[in-house]
């Protein structure tokens, strides 16, 4: 895994493990990163982080309405 260094406020340094969390959280959401990756990166296990997603106000199951619509197209045919 890749090191970088961020420049952040003072405050969010204070919690830095919510502050990896909610990144972590926030690149799971966004597609970026699976959850296994998210999970490592916030140094938790899967299990735990699934649990903790709604924390951060990201869904586990991260499924966009194209992607519905799209699996609703196929079943149709």
């Amino acid at each position: 895994m890749t090191t970088i260094t961020l420049e952040v406020p003072d405050f969010l340094e204070e919690n830095h493990s919510d502050t990896v969390r909610f990144l972590a959280a926030k690149l799971y959401e966004s597609g970026k990163l699976s959850l296994g990756q998210a999970a490592d990166m916030a140094s938790l296990t899967k299990q735990t982080f699934a649990d903790i997603l709604a924390d951060y106000g990201v869904n586990y199951i991260n499924y966009s309405f194209e992607d519905v619509m799209a699996d609703v197209a196929r079943i149709s045919k």
